[in-house]
């Protein structure tokens, strides 16, 4: 298997799934340290399937380019 085509499956089948069921994380800040005591904040984010559908596409290209690089 040529690089191009593993990076392109892989790249449609992440974009499927972030697509599809989304994907979110969490972040932590601190955001006072005084002494032995320490405030943090956790912030909830969300990628938009929007950014899965984009990797669809960037991934069906790379795959595309592949086969045709090869077949000349």
């Amino acid at each position: 298997m040529r690089a191009s085509l593993v990076v392109g499956v892989l790249l449609v089948i992440a974009g499927a799934v972030v697509a599809v069921r989304g994907f979110a994380y969490t972040s932590r800040e601190s955001v006072l340290k005084v002494g032995g005591l320490e405030a943090t904040v956790e912030e909830k984010h969300t990628i938009s399937p929007w950014i899965g559908v984009g990797a669809i596409a960037v991934g069906l290209v790379i795959i595309l380019a592949g086969r045709r690089g090869g077949a000349a």
